[in-house]
């Protein structure tokens, strides 16, 4: 059994204040905390789930002398807030807990919290290059450089095992096609007909699963809202609110365009990216969802161990030059990629954008195996995925 890349974290983290885990279905969550749970004397696992733990879960009936509660799925009960706050604010010093769940537990951020200063939220995402290639994955570490230099000298050689299996723990760890194609399907059916049931008011569920479908052949471009809604339907504003479900549920990630300091820069339509990459037809879709994948977890490692703000933007102007990525820290231009199948191609868009940004670290990504060079009339690194994806975390 693989070392999650946050297990130390999470221990660490848990010696101060409550530890929420959050993620999509399926990538690990609870066996991460069960894997925590073994450094433990009396820790105590209560799945809201579970018909026998949901009657526990709002009495407090466990072992006093837990010292590692662990709460899954608790965010379905309707008053979980409360009950957590209220566990927190009477446990004994020497119990920690963990709060783990796939949708609401960083939902409920963007109002009012009473539970603000008693947790770190922790994002769990699926394998990258660099965890699914160690035999056990260490935390990323910074550098001393703020931002971190990324490390280059090592090329992992996991990037076709990832592209066909994804990076959920189940389908890729069995590396079989049909136990994966059976997963595939479920955990569709799941996330549309029980996660996003449980978690929103839309009960059009027939209309989410064919936005679904139609979402997998809309990724990697700028999406319309008029066009979805014209072939859906529905108003733009429905679609809008069903594009904010499906995020909020792990389903999809949104990538928005970045427009500060740049004249005839695309301001509106954002890139939408799927959270497994695996069910893509299309080759480069797939890879370029890979990499959004990659780059949103190391977005989110950085933001959420180390406090710093890193996010993640793609670049577009008026004129028709793009660049797929550009990551921001700390409100700065730092990083610009751009993913192609091999290498060669125009690299004039990501010449011309980092150039205005003031952007030094340029990179073009590509699938072939044993590439690194830098292009010096634009200033671009040119090099492997597998060498590339695994500088990160």
């Amino acid at each position: 059994m693989k070392t999650r890349y946050l297990q130390s974290v999470i221990k660490q983290d848990l010696k101060t204040k409550m530890v929420f885990l959050a993620g999509p279905r399926q990538v690990g969550k609870t066996t991460l905390a069960k894997m925590i749970a073994t450094g433990y004397t009396h820790p105590a696992y209560l799945n809201w789930d579970n018909p026998d733990h949901r009657q526990k879960i709002p009495r407090m009936h466990w072992s006093p002398d837990a010292d590692l509660l662990i709460l899954d799925e608790v965010h379905k009960y309707p008053n979980w807030k409360n009950l957590v706050k209220g566990i927190w604010d009477t446990k004994t010093n020497d119990m920690h807990i963990l709060v783990t769940g796939s949708s609401r537990l960083n939902i409920f951020r963007k109002g009012g919290d009473s539970l603000s200063g008693r947790y770190h939220l922790l994002r769990l995402h699926p394998f990258s290059v660099k965890e699914y290639s160690l035999a056990s994955s260490e935390p990323f570490k910074m550098q001393h450089e703020i931002p971190p230099e990324l490390d280059f000298s090592v090329e992992a050689q996991d990037l076709l095992q990832l592209l066909e299996f994804g990076g959920f723990p189940e389908p890729l760890l069995s590396s079989n096609k049909r136990q994966w194609r059976r997963w595939k399907r479920n955990r569709f059916e799941t996330v549309i007909r029980e996660d996003i049931r449980d978690t929103s008011r839309v009960n059009l569920i027939t209309e989410l699963e064919t936005m679904g479908l139609m979402l997998s052949d809309r990724i990697c471009s700028p999406l319309s809202m008029n066009s979805l809604a014209g072939d859906l339907q529905v108003s733009p504003k429905t679609v809008k609110s069903w594009l904010s479900v499906f995020c909020e549920n792990y389903f999809a990630f949104k990538i928005p365009p970045y427009h500060k300091s740049l004249q005839r820069a695309l301001r509106k339509e954002s890139k939408y990216y799927l959270w497994d990459w695996s069910v893509l037809e299309d080759q480069g879709k797939q890879f370029e969802n890979l990499v959004a994948s990659h780059l949103l977890k190391f977005c989110h490692f950085i933001s959420d161990v180390y406090g710093y703000s890193l996010r993640l933007f793609y670049l577009r102007d008026t004129d028709k030059r793009e660049v797929d990525f550009l990551m921001v820290w700390e409100n700065k231009p730092w990083l610009t990629v751009e993913c192609k199948s091999r290498p060669g191609g125009r690299l004039t868009p990501i010449k011309y954008f980092s150039d205005r940004l003031g952007v030094a670290k340029r990179y073009m990504v590509v699938r072939e195996d044993g590439i690194d060079y830098l292009e010096h009339n634009s200033a671009v690194r040119v090099m492997s995925a597998n060498r590339f994806l695994n500088a990160l975390v």
